[in-house]
């Protein structure tokens, strides 16, 4: 079931997207040669609890960490680790979301360790500004279809896999709501897109083959070809207005 949001609703959500946008930035300034990730997710952790929010990817279905951060080929639910230790040329995605007043917020985004090659560069760069291409179609009366058909058209028009297997979502008082968000689809098909709604896009983008694998840790997805990923991703309300509003922006 699709629930619209009342602009109270959306202001509670607009706190809950602050505090999660915030968590991620300092998450992500945490990033460097020597770090593990187990650090970063106490940073995160520290900071949405300093606001009086909650993690809400801690223990949710038995999750255990704030933050999933996922290196390289990990594509997500990276299970943050002491003994995973950050190296220069790493790239490192971080997800992860707070709640507050019962609302929640879900945001991503992958950074850079140190130097990293051109090659790793470009796939982040791409996969985020298909998050923004998939932005440009979260409009009323557009469907779900449009936002999914805009990021893989950017990504694979420039050689990448899109992840089929897991989607973005909508986001509410639950974590996941519906509508499902695939990053790839049809123009003109799915769900319509209606005022209220709140949405996460978040495409997950693989520099081989779309294709991915689970650990055996029972989370942790991986690429198939052991290739690198990357993963960014903002929670949306769409607006009568037109443009949808970004609700995890740290401003």
């Amino acid at each position: 079931m699709i629930v619209l949001k009342t602009r109270r609703e959306l202001e509670l959500m607009r706190e809950a997207g602050r505090i999660s946008a915030r968590a991620l930035k300092l998450a992500g300034e945490a990033v460097e040669p020597g770090v593990s990730t187990l650090e970063i997710d106490t940073i995160a952790r520290k900071y949405i609890e300093s606001q009086g929010a909650t993690p809400n990817f801690l223990g949710l279905y038995g999750f255990p960490a704030t933050a999933c951060i996922s290196v390289n080929n990990e594509v997500i639910h990276g299970i943050p680790d002491s003994k995973h230790i950050l190296k220069s040329g790493d790239i490192v995605s971080i997800d992860l979301g707070a709640a507050i007043h019962g609302y929640n917020g879900d945001n991503a985004a992958t950074f850079a360790c140190g130097d990293v090659s051109a090659e790793a560069k470009r796939l982040m760069d791409v996969t985020k500004e298909s998050l923004y291409a998939g932005l440009k179609c979260a409009v009323a009366g557009n469907r779900v279809g449009d936002i999914s058909n805009a990021v893989q058209k950017y990504c694979e028009d420039r050689g990448y896999g899109v992840v089929r297997d897991y989607t973005g979502h909508g986001v509410g008082a639950k974590l996941h709501e519906d509508p499902p968000i695939p990053n790839y689809g049809t123009p003109g098909k799915g769900v319509r897109l209606l005022p209220g709604m709140t949405i996460a896009v978040e495409p997950m983008i693989n520099e081989g083959t779309w294709r991915v694998k689970q650990l055996d840790n029972g989370w942790t997805v991986v690429t198939a070809d052991g290739k690198l990923s990357a993963h960014f991703e903002n929670t949306v309300a769409i607006t009568k207005s037109g443009e949808c509003v970004i609700l995890t922006d740290p401003d």
